[in-house]
């Protein structure tokens, strides 16, 4: 029962999204009804913080490349872009401001 209940909480995209007390809330119901002992409910909430942490990590990543994939395709300027024009524009005036007759 505690395989088949790891499984599923970690191959599942809502593991993700899973807050400690909801994890504590379940290893306490699983306590209770005598499916895992208390030792082994204290394992089962470490290992599934960890691998949530993993799982939130892994797909906060995907998403980043995807958005950056996304936003390359489309061809929109990033800030950084925006801030690079920004201090040509600057440094073109400064040169301007210098030379008055050009």
């Amino acid at each position: 029962m505690k395989e088949l209940l790891k499984n599923i909480v970690y191959t599942g995209i809502g593991a993700a999204f899973l807050t400690k007390d909801k994890i504590e809330e379940l290893k306490d119901d699983l306590v209770k009804q005598g499916k895992i002992g208390e030792e082994e409910g204290k394992k089962f909430v470490d290992e599934l913080v960890t691998k949530i942490g993993t799982v939130k990590d892994s797909l906060d990543l995907k998403i980043n490349q995807i958005v950056e994939e996304k936003i390359k395709q489309l061809d929109i300027p990033t800030n950084s872009d925006i801030a690079d024009l920004r201090r040509q524009v600057e440094e073109l005036q400064i040169a301007l401001n210098k030379n008055p007759e050009a």
